[in-house]
């Protein structure tokens, strides 16, 4: 009978015609399911017991409450038989030694190359500090058990979430947008009267000339949706790459900050399932203060403004969604040898006094300690350079993500995506590694907080745009 029916539709004269069509139809079939994209996602809680001390200002605060929680959220992308995972954690930054222990796990429990994993963190202020054993800490005494105990722990949920990523690996359809938000992020760095450059010179600050840099507004867009999703319910994930420094909330009470309030405003849309991964751009140079908004910019409602903001302009970069065609993934990566700035043995002394005495930076007290832990930090290399890692994962010749180690300056950043050979290059600093803030050389000439904090030499910020370019136009060969 099955002979007759495929002889009337087909003309077939022979059984092994028809199976040899038969196989055919499934090879294809089957190459095709193989080469179709699969994205994964994943959330862990990563939020720490209350007490515990908390990162980002040179004075002691202790965790005392939570707004929302910290999570480690890995988005796995499948192409063509090649694997990557995303990862942003909500921290105040990514050390070596937490991504080198956290790609050892997901290799030895999900068979992931380390190499295919990108480990970024979102920066926010409202996280706890991090200690790994044996290794200095920011803390003036020592970290307690409790930090080093949260510090490594951590690897093995970066590891889970990427685990629980792989897991659920499904058929997707990937888009890829390029939108922008004008006047939400700033440069915190402003030329004054006297010719000098101020660092966060106050609002209505007669003083002001102008900014002293650039920011960068674009909004780094990739969208992935069943491939036969008809609406926003049917998404899995909103990754965004935008440039602003993740401290607008203050306080003393856990939070994710603007990275957890925009994810909120996404999910409100695309429902609770919805992950959103921020990917921190170069923002070393950056931050939220408006100096034209009346209202103080340094509280938990502001987080909601911010997200609020931003939200809107991914909803709007939404309509410029462009798919993704299907194209091999490939990685690669370089070490980069930076060096540590000079410090005199005049310097030194100072930086102990300083530390020893200054316990807290206010009162006027702010950049003293600033100058005096880089220092103390410098000296402790005895001129040995950081070695620090550049990494590039690129999707085709259409996309590409690429790591930056530490709090990099916009400049640095934009140079790279105008020179990137891709048309959609989402930079992401604090990624794999943090060695402090990374300006570009003629910040350095200028002088005040980021400079003045930096632990890598004038030029290291450019040496590490052309590794960026060199790894870019490799990938896109």
């Amino acid at each position: 009978m099955m002979t007759s029916v495929f002889k009337l539709c087909f003309g077939f004269r022979s059984r092994p015609s028809v199976a040899v069509w038969l196989a055919g139809l499934l090879w294809a079939g089957g190459a095709a399911r193989a080469a179709e994209p699969r994205v994964g996602t994943a959330a862990v809680d990563i939020t720490p017991l209350l007490g515990v001390p908390m990162a980002g200002y040179y004075h002691a605060r202790g965790a005392d409450g939570v707004l929302d929680p910290l999570l480690s959220k890995a988005l796995v992308l499948e192409s063509e038989g090649t694997r990557v995972a995303l990862v942003a954690l909500d921290l105040i930054e990514v050390t070596r030694a937490i991504t080198d222990a956290a790609r050892a796990e997901i290799t030895r429990v999900c068979g992931l190359p380390g190499g295919h994993v990108m480990i970024g963190a979102t920066h926010t202020h409202t996280a706890p500090e991090l200690a790994w054993p044996g290794e200095p800490s920011a803390i003036p005494g020592g970290a307690p058990p409790v930090v080093q105990a949260y510090t490594t722990a951590l690897p093995g949920k970066i590891a889970e979430s990427v685990r629980l990523a792989l897991e659920r690996l499904q058929p997707a359809r990937l888009s890829v947008a390029r939108g922008r938000c004008e006047d939400l992020t700033f440069n915190r760095r402003y030329i004054l009267r006297d010719g000098s450059v101020g660092w966060n010179p106050g609002k209505f600050n007669p003083n002001i000339v102008r900014p002293a840099g650039p920011s960068d507004p674009e909004v780094g867009i990739l969208y992935a949706e069943r491939p036969e999703a008809t609406g926003p319910a049917q998404s899995f994930v909103t990754y965004v790459n935008f440039a602003m420094h993740t401290d607008t909330t203050g306080g003393s009470k856990i939070s994710a900050d603007w990275p957890g309030a925009l994810s909120r405003v996404l999910a409100g849309y695309h429902g609770a399932d919805h992950l959103t991964l921020v990917g921190l751009g170069t923002c070393g140079n950056l931050n939220h203060l408006d100096f034209a908004w009346r209202w103080p910019q340094g509280t938990a409602i502001e987080q909601h403004r911010i997200g609020t903001i931003l939200g809107a302009a991914v909803f709007q970069a939404y309509k410029q969604l462009r798919p993704l065609p299907a194209a091999p993934l490939r990685v690669k990566s370089e070490t980069v040898e930076l060096d540590p700035p000079a410090v005199s043995a005049d310097e030194l002394a100072e930086a102990r006094q300083i530390v020893a005495t200054v316990k807290d930076d206010r009162g006027g007290n702010f950049m003293k300690l600033v100058r005096a832990h880089r220092a103390l930090d410098v000296a402790a290399r005895e001129g040995r350079p950081h070695r620090v890692e550049v990494q590039a994962i690129a999707w085709g010749r259409d996309l590409a993500w690429l790591s930056l180690p530490g709090e990099v300056f916009v400049e640095l950043g934009l140079a790279i995506k105008q020179r990137s050979p891709f048309p959609h290059t989402l930079v992401v600093e604090l990624a794999n590694e943090n060695i402090g803030y990374i300006p570009d050389r003629r910040s350095y000439l200028e002088g005040n907080y980021e400079p003045e904090s930096a632990r890598c030499a004038a030029g290291s910020g450019e040496k590490l745009v052309e590794a960026a370019v060199k790894l870019l136009a490799e990938l896109h060969e």
